[in-house]
Parts: structure tokens; sequence; C-alpha cells
């Protein structure tokens, strides 16, 4: 691995820090530098606003999605000044998170299959976070089997009409459009009778239920559809290859997931060193520090495995597995850090608000910890893509692999 900046990375870092320097929202920056996983909020201010308008901001100058074509509102950067700039943006890089989904997955899949003049229309007010785009993958009967959806699609003149639900919707109470996965045909096996489409959120017909979650919050939602017509020129892809077009966004999904887990270390060793147990600080407590210390590892590790792709996209290479080992890992160690956490906290522990900040702080991250571990595949998905396709393992048997869905046997038919 090489750490260390070439002269043209090292200038365009310099001119990255200048520019965020001079017009970054400085009056965030302190909370914003206290967020944690499941707990970015801004007290005087909607977090969404704040994030369109420094999202314009820099979309104004050029900042905006850099790895994206000039003419879909990016700069035309390779990957490593996108990495680059991600680390100089700072705190203020959890802005970018309320576009996570449309920036890392809608928008590489619309740039892969959607019509040239559909580019140039979405796409730039994608960048500039003027429009919100959500992801309509999951349903309640399929769990982490994307291929087993239901909502189906039929043709009708130039238009399809669409029936059914989507679940765990990140982002669609305020999102103005959204990539929606189809069943068009339920005669094939299930990987082969799916359609992809992209559609405005406002359509008639479209119902957005918000989820209440254990912390309060609703950032995910239950989406109805009934009888909501798009048009056919709006498809992603071939008919019946929606499976292929999916994989272009869960790729993605993946690797923008993958790359921004937090761990929770920083936030408990910073907790740490300032509290203070019945027989002295906790920093000076054996059971503590050996605690801080296995973490510390795990927190190293990942570091130096994302610094790892960090060097592979500065050579020009595709990097490795390395995202899915991020989220794999990430995603247990910030719930055992905010399990810990809380109980070095005692009974105050589970107050919140202004008298418990730090309480609150880890109880939203442990609330919020679970759900990390599912979205963009579960742990027991990222274990078999390393194990099949890093390893070279043998695949799960698949027994429904070449069976017509509609022949697949559920328990309401008996």
């Amino acid at each position: 691995m090489n750490f260390d900046d070439t002269p043209q990375e090292a200038e365009f870092r310099a001119a990255a820090r200048a520019w965020i320097g001079a017009n970054a929202p400085r009056q965030y920056e302190d909370e914003l530098r206290k967020s944690s996983l499941g707990r970015t909020q801004l007290k005087n201010a909607n977090i969404l606003e704040v994030a369109k308008a420094w999202q314009k901001k820099k979309a104004d100058a050029g900042w905006a999605c850099l790895h994206w074509p000039k003419e879909y509102g990016g700069r035309g950067s390779s990957p490593i000044e996108r990495v680059i700039w991600q680390q100089e943006e700072g705190p203020f890089g959890q802005l970018s998170r309320m576009f996570i989904i449309g920036h890392g997955m809608c928008g590489p899949t619309m740039m892969a299959f959607a019509r040239e003049e559909h580019k140039r229309t979405y796409l730039p007010p994608l960048a500039s976070g003027e429009k919100v785009w959500c992801q309509l993958f999951s349903e309640p009967a399929g769990g982490s089997d994307v291929a087993g959806l239901r909502t189906r699609a039929e043709k009708d003149g130039d238009d399809w009409v669409i029936n059914g639900q989507k679940i765990w919707t990140s982002g669609a109470h305020y999102s103005d459009y959204g990539i929606l996965l189809t069943r068009t045909d339920p005669t094939v096996p299930k990987h082969k009778g799916l359609t992809m489409f992209f559609l405005d959120m406002k359509s008639p017909g479209v119902e957005v239920r918000p989820i209440k979650q254990a912390s309060g919050a609703s950032d995910f939602n239950e989406v109805y559809f009934t009888n909501v017509r798009i048009p056919d020129h709006q498809r992603l892809g071939e008919v019946g290859d929606g499976w292929n077009v999916s994989l272009t966004t869960l790729m993605n999904e993946r690797s923008a997931i993958g790359a921004a887990v937090s761990t929770g270390f920083p936030e408990l060793f910073e907790y740490c060193s300032s509290l203070m147990l019945d027989d002295g600080p906790a920093i000076e407590d054996r059971a503590v520090r050996s605690k801080l210390a296995n973490w510390a590892v795990k927190a190293s590790g990942l570091r130096y495995t994302s610094m790892r792709a960090i060097s592979a996209l500065s050579r020009g290479e595709r990097p490795g597995p390395e995202n899915s080992i991020g989220k794999l890992v990430a995603g247990t160690m910030i719930q055992d850090v905010a399990t810990y956490a809380l109980d070095l906290q005692g009974a105050s522990g589970v107050v919140s608000g202004e008298d418990g900040e730090l309480a609150g702080r880890f109880q939203a991250m442990l609330l919020r910890a679970p759900g990390t571990r599912v979205e963009g595949g579960t742990d027991e998905i990222m274990r078999n893509i390393i194990a099949e396709r890093v390893l070279g393992l043998p695949g799960d048997i698949r027994v429904d692999k070449d069976v017509p869905f509609n022949k697949i046997p559920t328990k309401g038919r008996g």
C-alpha cells in the first residue's frame, strides 16, 4: 500500500481543502462532528434542507458527484479524487448521507441503463441534491431474497401498470423519484421474470407509509402501488432482464454502504477517556482497556483494509471485496461497542436529551445497529459473497433456482 499522494493528488487535495474551508456551513460543524450512526440531526435546522443547500453549493462549484461525467452533473474526476474529497469533507460529509442512495445506487443504474435524454434530464438535479431518489427493492415476503419479489408490472398499451408493496425503503417519504424492480413474467424462474423502471414518487397510486423505529425516528417506509402507471420509456434495460440491471444497483449499494459504515470506536474511546468509575478513571481500568484494545485492533484492521482499496483506486485498479468485509465486521462491532458503552453508563444509559447527550448517542447507535447489519445485504449474504466470490467455495444449494416463480410453493397455497 502507498499512503502518499501523488503530486496530482496532492494538488487536488489542496484545492478541495481550500474550497471546503471557505464554503462549508461551519455553524453546523460541531453538531455534525458529534453525530453518530442513527443520530445525525441538527437542533435548530432541518437537516434535509441544510444537506440540499450544501449539495447545491458543491454542484455549482463543480464539487458534486466528482466521479460522474460532467454532462450528468459531475466533475469527471478519478475514483481516488473522490476518496480524497471524502477525506477532506470530514464532518460535512454527514450531510451527503441524505443522498447516499441516489448518488451511490440510483445514479449509477440510470447511467448504465437509462435513455440518453433521461440521463441528461434526471441526473444533474440528482447530483446537485435538488431531487432525492430512493430504491424500491425489498418486499415483506421476500426477506433477503430480492428475486422473490411479488410486485407485478403488466403491460397496457405504452404503459405498465404496477400493483404491489415494497418495504424498508429508506427516504421514500422525502424522495422525488425512485428505481423500482418488478415482476413482469411469473411463468419463468424467479431471476428471469423481472423488469426495472424508474418513476415519479408523486405518481397517482403511490402511497408512502413511514415505519416508526425503536429509536423513535422514521427513516424508512412501506410503499404501496395501486394501479400506478409508468410509461415504457422509463424502463431500465430489457423486459425480463431486471435481475442483471439490479446487480448494478446492488453492487453499488454494497460499495456505498460498506465504505460508510461506522464502528463506534472513536466515540467509545472518547467517552472512556473522560468517564469516572467507582475506583477511578475508566481508561485506567484493566478490563476497560482490554476491551478498548480489542476494538482498536479491529478498527485499525478496517482502516488499513480500506486503505488497500484506496491504493487500488489510486493505481487505476478495481478494489476487491474490502467493502463487503468492512460492512460485515463494522456492523457487528458497532452493536457490541454501543452495548458496552451502555453497560458502563449504568442507569444513566436510559437517559437521553439535553441531560444525557452521551447516553442518547449510544442509545441511538444500539437501536440503529441491527438495521446496519441488514441493509445492503445481511451478515449471512455478506459471508456468502465472500465465501463464493472471493474464496471460491461451493455456492449454497438453491432448490428453486430453475422453478417457474408461480410454481414455487408458498404457505398461502397449502
